[in-house]
């Protein structure tokens, strides 16, 4: 269904929305989609990156998930709760305990679902979390000086499935965005200021807010605070996650 021109924000240069519902409604006209899933999609990526490994991302985790590990010769990553030691799930800790393989294949219903689908709608899609939000802001203004920007906070769900806006991935968003305001942007959307000024509110006090967050007591309670402890590492990453061909690879290698 073809979306009222107001609510694409069409007429502006710097986008943002949540979901996938969102990223279909502002994407068509832009060049470079970020995506945002800070627990943990895109910080799991982003270690990954660290480590050398080249990422699929997969909307499944069933036998089309395994097909892709196939294709790509690739490790394919199991569930949180199946994770033996020495195997890698979405937690971004296991990547770091875990001998690292060449390829890896990530299941994730949010990350790796909206990276699936914006992959043939966009020139470049683009992995961030609070880890290289400030890279990956820096790297798009110095390479897509005039591009078209859809910032994309993934969100988590609801049981019956519906969005739950999730305030960490506001904030990584809001990150990038802020970034790219700072490195010289200036045609935003009133969506994509407000992202951008929710993240300043926290930028000091990152760590805590996000193990203050739902999701990151969430993550606590079912017994991995480390995982919120690497997502809160803010910086610490100078990678660059693009999607080519279906694998993310470190645009700075």
């Amino acid at each position: 269904m073809p979306v009222d021109p107001t609510l694409s924000q069409s007429a502006f240069g710097l986008r943002f929305e949540w979901g996938l519902s969102g990223a279909d409604a502002i994407v068509d006209g832009t060049d470079v989609a970020v995506i945002v899933d800070v627990l943990s999609f895109t910080t799991t990526l982003t270690v990954a990156m660290d480590a050398g490994i080249d990422v699929i991302p997969s909307r499944w985790r069933d036998d089309r998930a395994s097909q892709l590990a196939e294709e790509f010769d690739a490790v394919l990553a199991v569930g949180r709760s199946a994770a033996a030691p020495g195997q890698i799930s979405l937690c971004p800790a296991t990547v770091r305990t875990s001998p690292a393989p060449v390829r890896l294949v990530l299941p994730s219903p949010n990350g790796s679902t909206i990276a699936d689908e914006l992959s043939s709608r966009v020139d470049l899609c683009v992995g961030a979390s609070l880890r290289n939000a400030v890279t990956v802001g820096q790297w798009i203004r110095a390479t897509r000086p005039n591009a078209v920007i859809a910032v994309i906070a993934a969100g988590e769900r609801w049981p019956d499935g519906s969005l739950r806006p999730a305030v960490e991935d506001l904030w990584g968003a809001g990150a990038v965005i802020a970034a790219l305001l700072d490195s010289g942007v200036a045609d935003a959307s009133a969506e994509a200021a407000t992202a951008a000024a929710a993240w300043r509110a926290v930028e000091r006090d990152a760590g805590s807010e996000l193990r203050r967050s739902a999701s990151g007591r969430e993550l606590d309670a079912m017994g991995h605070p480390e995982d919120v402890s690497i997502a809160a590492e803010v910086g610490s990453s100078s990678c660059v996650p693009v999607l080519r061909g279906g694998v993310f690879v470190d645009a700075t290698r």
